[in-house]
């Protein structure tokens, strides 16, 4: 790991932007300019986290568009800027929490699309459609009270559980239990689950896309251009520093920032051709919607300054029926949290977490998503793979570059008019984004399966299986709900909206398949899984080092005789033990340096 010092040498920009640039070693092998614990210079400090920002704008713009539908605010940009910001804001203070007292590792929270398809499962019921009038433009007056009443109802609905459905997760995190539902969930169940998060979307996704292909296709186009194409390509910037004063510094801009790149440009080209009149006028017309001034004047209607506040869309309500469609989002979050924890500790050059990390990490996202409910985002919160993958870009692992980025997400989310610029982009854009975005989704889901031995039948068979019925048994539901009915009006709903939840159905036929059909450890790709989520030897003061709480927090409570025993807190070795383990580390860093003369040797030595 790279300590304090080691990259004294190294110019921070480079440490930063170049790709194999870094003084500090990480437990992958890759070179870092800062690890977890080091603080980089002020200014580098606030432009990766404006950069790690950018990074997660794709996902926290895409739940609340793709949740307007149900709420019947499709034709209400005004609001849906309002839900931008407020995630944005949101999303800042779960950063702050996790960073702080979570899992203490530079990851970004963000809206979770894992609770958007039994949302919308939930918001699909008979008693929670939208009026017809609403899927009218010319009818809808967006200031009318018939009108916000339809949508905060619909709100305070999906508010009230993801309220309830948080304590949940709390009670998980902080209580340790997910240690406990690990030894039955593997790949087999994770893989169903995930991929089916994105595959119910395609719909929407490709009715976005559909309002002009065109545009949608030079979306995918600049997107992959620039993140498969182009990512190792390096566009050299002007840059300042003491020693070198003026020069050009390589930095990877199409590898940091694929998707804002894609989308700005489309978005420009949208409106050129909106000002030369070459996309039709018409409303009626075919690509009208691909115009820039198809979403209203929703720029200059939104204010300059909006402070997100709970409860502002009213008290929340809650509802059997979508509590435990949202649970199954719960779920598959927090399992796909923890594989973002050691990946993350990989890059950052940090020891691979503790449970006691682990534990307040899941217990903390909880909380996120208590708040994210409180304040009406319309999703809970979770870990943003997206920006782990960044700091494996960057080099830099220091949280206090996650820090920066939190501020600039509260400032952000304060600031309305950036989150009315977001709603007004055209809707062909947002569908081409899509396409890319829930692709790589699905793709992650299967990825699961590396672990297992996919030349067993039984395993083709679970998750072929698991895969179908996913698919099938959500789609029929929804057009035969009259069949489902048993008289009991919660009992109903319940039904409804967990057969409706593709990612439930697919998730629970692969863990029961999965636990119940014979098979050994490694053919389920258990011992993989596990053998992936192994920590390591660091030693404890490392590991307290990264993982302990702040300003003394671990020291002066965690000591006390019964808080020891809480999941969430770090455990203490005790002297004798410290000892032996500094002996053991002291050896083995012995060990590996007389190997590394004795290789050195050889290399010279050859023939």
């Amino acid at each position: 790991m790279g300590k304090h010092g080691s990259h004294c040498h190294s110019s921070p920009a480079q440490a930063a932007w170049g790709p194999e640039e870094g003084g500090g070693t990480g437990h992958s092998g890759t070179k870092l300019g800062y690890s977890v614990t080091d603080v980089p210079p002020w200014y580098l400090c606030i432009l990766l986290g404006i950069q790690h920002f950018l990074t997660a704008m794709g996902g926290l713009v895409a739940v609340p568009l793709m949740l307007s539908e149900g709420l019947c605010l499709q034709h209400d940009l005004l609001t849906q800027s309002h839900l931008i910001s407020t995630i944005i804001f949101v999303s800042g203070i779960c950063t702050l929490l996790q960073v702080l007292f979570g899992v203490r590792l530079p990851i970004i929270q963000g809206g979770t699309l894992t609770f958007l398809t039994p949302t919308l499962a939930m918001l699909s019921l008979p008693n929670w459609k939208c009026p017809a009038w609403t899927n009218n433009a010319t009818l809808v007056n967006t200031s009318s009270p018939e009108f916000i009443q339809v949508w905060q109802t619909r709100m305070r609905e999906v508010q009230g559980t993801i309220i309830v459905t948080s304590c949940f997760q709390i009670f998980v995190g902080f209580s340790g239990l997910l240690g406990f539902l690990m030894r039955f969930i593997g790949p087999l169940t994770i893989a169903p689950t995930i991929t089916l998060v994105a595959l119910p979307l395609f719909e929407s996704a490709g009715n976005m896309a559909g309002q002009h292909w065109g545009i949608a296709f030079l979306t995918i186009f600049f997107i992959v251009l620039f993140s498969q194409y182009l990512k190792n390509v390096a566009v050299p910037l002007p840059s300042y520093e003491r020693g070198k004063k003026c020069h050009f510094l390589p930095i990877y801009l199409f590898q940091i920032f694929p998707v804002l790149l894609g989308l700005s440009l489309s978005w420009l080209l949208c409106y050129v051709l909106t000002v030369t009149s070459v996309l039709p006028e018409a409303p009626s017309a075919y690509g009208h919607l691909a115009r820039t001034d198809s979403r209203g004047d929703v720029l200059s209607q939104a204010p300059w300054f909006r402070l997100p506040y709970p409860g502002q869309w009213g008290t929340p309500t809650v509802s059997l029926a979508g509590v435990f469609g949202i649970l199954a989002g719960v779920i598959s979050s927090m399992l796909e949290s923890v594989g973002d924890y050691y990946a993350c500790a990989r890059l950052c050059g940090a020891p691979p977490p503790p449970k006691h990390a682990i534990s307040r990490g899941i217990g903390m996202e909880g909380i996120g998503c208590l708040l994210a409910g409180a304040w009406g985002t319309g999703s809970g919160t979770t870990s943003y793979s997206e920006n782990v993958g960044a700091l494996g870009i960057t080099k830099v692992g220091s949280r206090m570059v996650i820090i920066a980025a939190a501020c600039a997400m509260l400032l952000s989310g304060i600031f309305g008019k950036v989150g009315a610029m977001l709603a007004s982009i055209p809707i062909p854009v947002i569908g081409g984004m899509f396409l890319v975005m829930f692709g790589v989704i699905v793709a992650v889901g299967i990825s699961n399966l590396q672990y297992t031995d996919m030349n067993s039948s039984r395993n083709i068979f679970i998750f072929g299986f698991s895969l179908f019925a996913g698919l099938t048994i959500p789609n029929w539901a929804s057009k035969n709900s009259a069949l489902l009915e048993t008289g009991i009006i919660q009992l109903d709903q319940v039904i409804l909206v967990l057969l409706t939840t593709g990612m439930f159905v697919g998730g629970l036929l692969g863990f029961i398949l999965d636990n119940t059909i014979p098979g050994t450890q490694e053919e389920r790709g258990l011992l993989a899984w596990k053998q992936s989520h192994k920590g390591g030897t660091e030693s404890s003061q490392l590991i307290s080092k990264v993982y302990d709480l702040p300003f003394g927090v671990g020291t002066r409570y965690c000591n006390v005789s019964w808080f020891r025993y809480l999941p969430a807190c770090p455990r203490r070795l005790s002297c004798d033990k410290r000892m032996d383990e500094m002996k053991v580390a002291g050896q083995k860093i012995n060990a590996k340096a007389s190997l590394e003369r004795n290789s050195e040797i050889g290399d010279d030595t050859r023939i």
